[in-house]
């Protein structure tokens, strides 16, 4: 390894890019650059309008613009863009300012943006290479980003942009029942291959095995009819292939996919989470025990990396140990990771050469570039392992969307082995000049038909000019994580509040979270009702959402969830008994409802400004508990 390679700094003066030019800015501190870049972008395309054949005579003629229908059309077109223009300012949520702490959304990258803008007036459709020459290479590149940033070979993996994680969580779930099922196809057609295997043998391969032998069913000629033998032929067939094993915690795209795909709801299973909210994997191994000790199979395990509801990171490193001791068994299954929110965020672990570092080292860079700040001690030891081990999944869902700060619609996945895409490809000879190719003629591999081009070119752009790594998207996702902890320092300070005479209490779900959402709920200080406490939280919402009318008039902006017994059990038992509430209570109401705040904003981690815009959100909830306790 070279010195380069080894070395332990990197100099502040010497980072890729600096944060501050990235984003146009809460008061859009960058907008020169951003308009004479739209500008130019524009003028680049009606430049190439005019220059394709420039022996072409103009189709619309001086005269025709004179015309008075011509004028009255381009009026009427003013006034509608004026009139769109004045609903998006006037009800559009304002992600890009630092009041806004609700949804995992913030300001979006200027290069993406500009990139997408720029692409939209081309039309590239990335169904297939001949309707997006030059967008479905870029998609190829990202996905091949997507591999090196979550650990896979980029030769031979693949990955690619689809339109958001529920998509992706569809075509890993899609895999993973084409995956299961074709032993058993092949079985049918061809069972001398198989070496005397029976169906529980051939429903328990490790997914290399199953990919080894798709190679093998190729040579001998018999793969297209295995195929068709297999769940992509004849039907699901559930009451075989298997359950599919999530956390509690799953986002509820895993859900749809169990309608949509066939699996069924009643073939899901749950798996109670911890009172970290991490899918407790000593209730997985005990589930997996269980159905194996009935002949069920398991057809695929749903880990998640960056809950939606609490930003909290399952436990990796330990479902990786547990599938490999089962492997030994003879129990095997597909492992998917739901990064969807939680992907991006790997690139705090990977050095300027994309390698992941050890512990120390890693948290020692992070501080040099003040992606973490010193006071921190993110991340624990737990944590780094349970990102170093997301290489051994057999594909991750990533939302460039979210914490890769791209616009709508952008999401992603990466598939560790690429050969399992001959698992899903279809052909349409109208669309797909070459059968064999299915690098990019993403159609015929993908759920989605037509997709945008542009959704391409914006991830691509981000991934130019932002390294995949600690000097890059590092920089970006450490000031959003390091802004949570300041806010959850904060709310686990704060104690009391007294209001009017009325003194309340607030408690963060979690006083150190995973990741850079905080959960937090507010409870009169001698409340044991837990339904007047969510009543109380509810109003919070209500008064700090689009709910109090136009949401760019609100001072501070936040969204909420509900935790119930049904989805999560006893989980949110330890917070509810922080705010005063028994456990007779919560188990008599069987809900709490949290006001929530994703903290994505790299500003908000400024330790100068820090204490003053804390007070001001301070002053602001005490006028709200004052408003809605009257």
């Amino acid at each position: 390894m070279s010195k380069k390679e080894t070395k332990e700094e990197y100099p502040v003066e010497e980072m890729p890019v600096k944060v501050e030019a990235l984003f146009m800015g809460p008061k859009s501190e960058n907008q020169k650059y951003f308009k004479e870049m739209l500008d130019f972008l524009m003028d680049e395309h009606i430049h190439w309008r005019r220059d394709f054949h420039p022996e072409d005579r103009a189709v619309v003629t001086p005269e025709e613009m004179r015309d008075k229908r011509f004028q009255k059309t381009l009026d009427r077109t003013t006034e509608i863009l004026l009139e769109l223009s004045a609903k998006l300012k006037n009800s559009s949520t304002p992600w890009f300012s630092t009041r806004y702490l609700g949804h995992m959304n913030s300001d979006t990258l200027m290069v993406a943006n500009l990139a997408y803008m720029a692409t939209v007036l081309y039309n590239p459709n990335n169904v297939t290479y001949e309707s997006s020459s030059a967008t479905s290479p870029m998609e190829i590149e990202c996905g091949r980003d997507f591999a090196v940033l979550l650990g896979y070979d980029p030769e031979r993996s693949w990955g690619h942009v689809t339109t958001d994680g529920t998509v992706a969580n569809y075509e890993a779930l899609w895999l993973a029942r084409n995956l299961k099922s074709f032993p058993i196809g092949l079985k049918k057609v061809k069972p001398s291959i198989l070496r005397g295997m029976d169906e529980w043998q051939l429903l328990n391969l490790p997914t290399k095995d199953v990919l080894d032998m798709i190679d093998t069913a190729k040579k001998a000629g018999v793969f297209e009819e295995a195929f068709e033998a297999s769940a992509r032929g004849e039907g699901t067939g559930y009451g075989t292939l298997g359950k599919v094993i999530v956390p509690q915690t799953k986002h509820y795209s895993l859900t749809k996919a169990a309608d949509i795909l066939g699996i069924g709801q009643k073939n899901f299973v749950n798996i109670q989470v911890d009172s970290r909210f991490h899918m407790d994997v000593g209730s997985l191994a005990k589930t997996i025990d269980g159905l194996v000790k009935q002949k069920i199979p398991i057809l695929a395990v749903v880990a998640v990396v960056g809950t939606t509801e609490e930003g909290q990171i399952d436990e990796i490193s330990e479902i990786v140990k547990l599938r490999d001791e089962y492997e030994k068994k003879g129990v095997s299954f597909y492992f998917h990771i739901d990064a969807a929110y939680g992907g991006y965020s790997r690139a705090l672990y990977l050095d300027e050469n994309n390698r992941f570092m050890d512990y120390e080292e890693m948290k020692k860079k992070i501080r040099k570039i003040g992606a973490v700040t010193s006071g921190s001690d993110y991340p624990t030891k737990k944590l780094w392992e349970d990102y170093r081990a997301i290489p051994a999944a057999d594909s991750v869902a990533i939302d460039p969307h979210k914490m890769g700060y791209i616009p709508y619609a952008a999401g992603g996945i990466a598939i560790k082995d690429k050969r399992a895409l001959g698992l899903i490809s279809y052909y349409a000879a109208y669309v797909f000049d070459n059968k064999g190719d299915l690098s990019t003629n993403f159609g015929s591999v993908i759920l989605e038909g037509s997709k945008a081009g542009a959704t391409a070119a914006a991830v691509w752009a981000a991934h130019r000019l932002i390294p995949l790594n600690v000097t890059g998207y590092g920089q970006i996702v450490g000031r959003s994580i390091d802004g949570a902890e300041q806010f959850a320092k904060s709310v686990n300070s704060m104690r009391t509040l007294e209001v009017g005479g009325e003194e309340f209490v607030v408690q963060p779900l979690l006083a150190n979270p995973d990741f850079n959402i905080i959960c937090y709920a507010f409870n009169f200080k001698t409340g044991t009702s837990l339904k007047k406490m969510n009543n109380l939280n509810q109003k919070i919402y209500d008064a700090t959402s689009y709910k109090s009318g136009p949401v760019y008039a609100d001072d501070w902006i936040t969204s909420k969830t509900e935790l119930n017994i049904k989805d999560y059990g006893d989980a949110p038992l330890a917070f509810v008994k922080k705010l005063g509430i028994s456990e007779k209570e919560w188990h008599r109401t069987g809900k709490v409802y949290v006001l929530r705040s994703c903290i994505l904003h790299p500003w908000i981690a400024n330790r100068s400004t820090y204490p003053a815009r804390w007070a001001k959100y301070l002053e602001f909830m005490k006028r709200t508990l004052q408003k809605v306790t009257k």
